[in-house]
């Protein structure tokens, strides 16, 4: 609480400015408003972060805020490798927007409590010794993060719904995977025969078609949204 001494020094000032006849009623009501807004701020890191976050893009009208790109880089939220660059951090963010508007549209199954809890803890461990800082940071809770892994496994119930989670292949698609990338089938300088190599490179060359086909998809879907990129 403010002392006698202080509080005295106050109302002299208000005092000074009545008599110069400045402090006007509406501007009594503007210092009221600060004064209480650097309370809050002070007290409230996390509301004085709300307030003062910054925009950095829009889609369909939805804000993607700063806050919400340290909190997907910390977190890996979206796919977001640690240290990427801000431009693609953003760019990832947007996709996952996209995609968590077509969750809302088509209703994917809820994911189980031990899916979320599971996914928390990825996320959570990534953070590692950061995670306070994250926390105080991003005002990002626990709660907030709880949801934010619900989101996630709402996004991949989705893509797993309408993309499935295998990929039928011919044996010569196969092959041609095999043989466009002979790099991930050598070992110590020998070249694995296909026989041997097969399995995994059915499973990497679906994986590959798969990733395809979600990128066309979340294209189409760019193409469709409104999109603003806010420059800093």
């Amino acid at each position: 609480m403010p002392t006698l001494t202080e509080t005295g020094r106050r109302r002299a000032v208000l005092g000074g400015l009545k008599a110069t006849g400045y402090l006007t009623p509406h501007r009594t009501v503007l210092f009221a408003f600060g004064g209480l807004l650097a309370f809050c701020l002070s007290n409230s890191p996390a509301l004085a972060q709300q307030l003062l976050d910054r925009i950095v893009a829009r889609v369909d009208g939805y804000p993607i805020t700063l806050t919400d790109l340290k909190a997907a880089v910390a977190l890996g939220i979206g796919n977001v490798p640690l240290g990427a660059p801000e431009a693609s951090a953003i760019e990832l963010l947007v996709d996952r927007q996209l995609m968590l508007a077509e969750v809302e549209r088509f209703a994917p199954p809820e994911p189980s409590p031990a899916d979320i809890a599971g996914e928390v803890e990825a996320m959570t461990a990534r953070a590692g010794g950061r995670l306070a800082a994250v926390t105080e940071e991003t005002g990002v809770d626990q709660a907030r993060i709880r949801e934010l892994a619900r989101e996630s496994l709402r996004i991949q119930g989705y893509l797993n719904q309408r993309f499935g989670t295998t990929t039928l292949l011919s044996e010569e698609e196969v092959l041609q995977y095999y043989r466009i990338h002979p790099e991930e089938f050598t070992q110590n300088g020998r070249l694995i025969p296909f026989g041997e190599a097969e399995p995994t490179a059915r499973q990497r060359a679906a994986a590959e078609r798969r990733a395809s086909t979600i990128s066309q998809w979340l294209r189409d879907l760019r193409n469709r949204a409104e999109i603003v990129i806010v420059k800093g």
